[in-house]
């Protein structure tokens, strides 16, 4: 992974670092297999690095994590979910631009 502030989220740790977190959390469900996840990667690290400290974001790996990503209803990767307070609050699916994610990120963080 590329930037320093982006988590690794998994079955066993996302009810706390996710769920529980008192910061909007966007969450990026990928697989190493998947190009488009490979496209999205460093537009997560550039939104990682610019909401430092006001958002969390992390990934979580698809293959590994089946748990997490049936309980969303993850069809389709890339999909980038952002929580807020334990709940959905906006779903990107498909390779997503950085000023939408930026966007909905700022929302997230102002509210």
């Amino acid at each position: 992974m590329g930037s320093a502030h982006v988590q690794t989220f998994t079955d066993a740790n996302f009810e706390q670092e996710v769920l529980g977190s008192s910061q909007p959390v966007l969450v990026d469900f990928w697989a190493e297999w998947c190009m488009p996840c490979r496209m999205l990667a460093p537009i997560i690290d550039a939104v990682a690095e610019q909401f430092a400290g006001k958002v969390k974001v992390g990934k979580v790996d698809t293959d590994s994590n089946r748990q997490i990503s049936m309980k969303y209803g993850i069809t389709a990767i890339p999909t980038v979910i952002l929580f807020k307070g334990g709940q959905v609050a906006k779903k990107f699916v498909g390779l997503t631009k950085k000023e939408d994610l930026a966007a909905a990120l700022s929302a997230a963080a102002a509210a």
